[in-house]
């Protein structure tokens, strides 16, 4: 399984179900249950389904305040060169953080071992 390192306010909001659009600056091709990796702690704090990626004009990221959180006051340009929409559904808080170990160099994306993250949703 595949997890995602988010920042923190940014991962309360997915797991919260108000945030269904995390803004990157790359594509992905992923589509998957993914894991929340709250950045910087060394946990879990829950799963995802990643359905689907789009790249976003100006305009599009401007309308969907409601889907990425991005306040229209933060939002006077794209954040990035080419913008992405990655689209998130079901997301599924865990009771308690799992830990995971953070291989050295990973930025956003974690290889996770499946089998520990079932026990933690058991």
């Amino acid at each position: 399984m595949n997890g995602l390192l988010i920042k923190s306010s940014w991962i309360d909001f997915i797991l919260d179900g108000k945030k269904t659009w995390e803004i990157r600056g790359s594509n992905t091709k992923i589509r998957s249950r993914i894991a929340l990796i709250k950045r910087g702690t060394g946990m879990i704090f829950g799963t995802a389904d990643l359905i689907g990626c789009r790249k976003i004009s100006f305009e599009e990221y401007k309308k969907g305040e409601s889907f990425h959180c991005v306040s229209q006051e933060n939002g006077i340009s794209l954040p990035y060169k080419n913008t992405y929409a990655w689209i998130l559904t079901d997301p599924n808080l865990f009771e308690t953080p799992h830990p995971y170990d953070h291989p050295k160099g990973a930025v956003i994306w974690v290889k996770l071992d499946k089998h520990s993250l079932l026990k933690e949703q058991m």
